[in-house]
């Protein structure tokens, strides 16, 4: 998980999400934003941090090689998409890309 913003004042809205492709394991994720800008990826959780939280778990071979690709909490999709949302969130009403 990328560590929330709290530097900033709160989102308007309780959770935001969208998909993206990632170059880095070879699928769509989900990103998700919380208000407190915290921002996290499914992939990531459902793979990676398991991985890392567990050396015994176990995953297919094809699976492995995508762990090892994985950004983490480092990830530039995740990172842009939140900085992205926080510009939207914070720019004068008229330049509010809808």
């Amino acid at each position: 998980m990328i560590a929330a913003r709290t530097d900033l004042k709160p989102g308007n809205w309780q959770t935001t999400a969208t998909t993206r492709q990632c170059d880095y394991v070879g699928e769509a994720i989900t990103i998700m934003v919380d208000k407190d800008w915290s921002t996290r990826c499914t992939w990531f959780r459902r793979y990676k941090q398991k991985a890392t939280d567990n050396k015994r778990q176990k995953f297919e071979k094809a699976i492995k090689t995508k762990i090892e690709k994985c950004r983490g909490a480092e990830c530039p999709l995740a990172i842009n998409y939140r900085d992205t949302l926080i510009q939207q969130e914070f720019s004068a009403p008229q330049e509010k890309i809808q």
